[in-house]
């Protein structure tokens, strides 16, 4: 089977390892697209990094780019058996648009959906116009659409290896007990600042301050400092400047869950964190522009999407402190830090964990091999 997939953000290329490791198990097939080079089953049409942007004014600047990367993009996944796209729907709902005009034939999957329910959820109806099958990741996506859209788990619950506290929901992991382990450090503090240098630059100094805060108050602590994977080839102290005293890793999901801490900022590792269970605090700050784009156009209330799936549970409670924009700093930080209670964490996630559910690379390979 020729299968193009189309995965523009290193957290989506980590589901399509896992999807493709579950596609594996029943039949052979050759890659084409755009994905991670650490992929083994074929080789990209582009360098992942070309595609790495943050906020609006950046896409402009790329534009050109953009546009000849979809029309090549969409040649070659007409040549293909199978299309799959994840997340990045400004890239690719343009992009399903272009092979479907090519040919209204070709079946197109969808997996790791635009969040429509914070912001533009008219888009539906046009994803649902040039997609034909999708695949929601959380269960009250599905409302947004008629007909095409499926819940089909969350791809983080088939990928996190160790969680704290007694899971009270089935694994289809090889060995349940293998993923619930008690962490035995207590002195571990995990600073997770982003995976793009813009926001690296915006928030890691207001962390390291933090740190710096914390080191004195007990000299006893530990701070890992998780950087993204496609960093590893690069010089880790010219992205960060300053990084004395903290120990550079690379498993964001080990450190988080051998960590009695976490400062995160906006992104998938906050819903990761909270799926592992260890208490953090959400810290982030966005360029003044895209900031005002989100406070006057997203219908949302708060950004971590823990506290999103929380309130679809409890209405009227968080997951986790948010400190955003102007109020990010070390001193609002730290506040946070005090008043988080470790107990309070272990409960919630076991309620997100039940919330979320298993099968996530199980149920999209079967669309690919058409079983349902």
């Amino acid at each position: 089977m020729k299968l193009f997939v189309s995965a523009l953000e290193p957290s989506s290329n980590i589901h399509l390892q896992y999807l493709l490791k579950e596609l594996k198990k029943h039949i052979d097939f050759d890659l084409y697209g755009v994905f991670s080079k650490d992929i083994e089953y074929g080789i990209p049409l582009y360098e992942l990094e070309q595609f790495s942007i943050m906020g609006f004014v950046d896409v402009f600047k790329k534009i050109t780019f953009f546009l000849n990367a979809s029309n090549e993009m969409s040649k070659l996944a007409l040549e293909c058996d199978k299309i799959l796209l994840l997340d990045s729907s400004s890239f690719h709902i343009p992009l399903a648009k272009k092979i479907k005009k090519a040919n209204p034939n070709k079946v197109i999957m969808y997996y790791i959906l635009p969040q429509i329910w914070a912001w533009k959820p008219w888009r539906a109806k046009t994803i649902e116009k040039y997609f034909d099958k999708l695949a929601a990741t959380l269960p009250f996506e599905i409302s947004y659409y008629q007909a095409k859209a499926v819940f089909i788990g969350h791809p983080l619950l088939d990928e996190i290896t160790h969680f704290r506290g007694d899971s009270s929901v089935e694994s289809n992991a090889e060995s349940k007990d293998s993923r619930i382990l008690e962490s035995n450090t207590k002195n571990l503090i995990t600073f997770m600042p982003g995976s793009r240098i813009g926001e690296i630059n915006r928030i890691f100094p207001i962390f390291r301050e933090l740190k710096n805060i914390l080191k004195k108050e007990d000299s006893n602590l530990v701070f890992n400092l998780v950087v993204p994977k496609h960093f590893k080839h690069r010089k880790i102290d010219e992205i960060y400047n300053d990084i004395s005293d903290f120990n550079i890793v690379f498993d964001a999901q080990l450190s988080l869950y051998e960590s009695k801490f976490a400062f995160i900022c906006s992104g998938t590792a906050t819903l990761e964190c909270a799926i592992i269970g260890t208490p953090f605090v959400l810290g982030y700050k966005a360029k003044k522009f895209d900031a005002l784009v989100v406070k006057n156009f997203l219908n949302i209330e708060y950004v971590g999407l823990a506290n999103i799936l929380y309130r679809k549970i409890h209405p009227d409670s968080l997951f986790h402190y948010e400190i955003l924009q102007d109020k990010l700093t070390a001193k609002n930080l730290l506040d946070a830090y005090n008043k988080s209670k470790d107990d309070d964490f272990i409960s919630k996630s076991l309620e997100i964990r039940k919330y979320l559910q298993y099968g996530s690379a199980k149920n999209v390979a079967c669309w690919l091999l058409d079983k349902n």
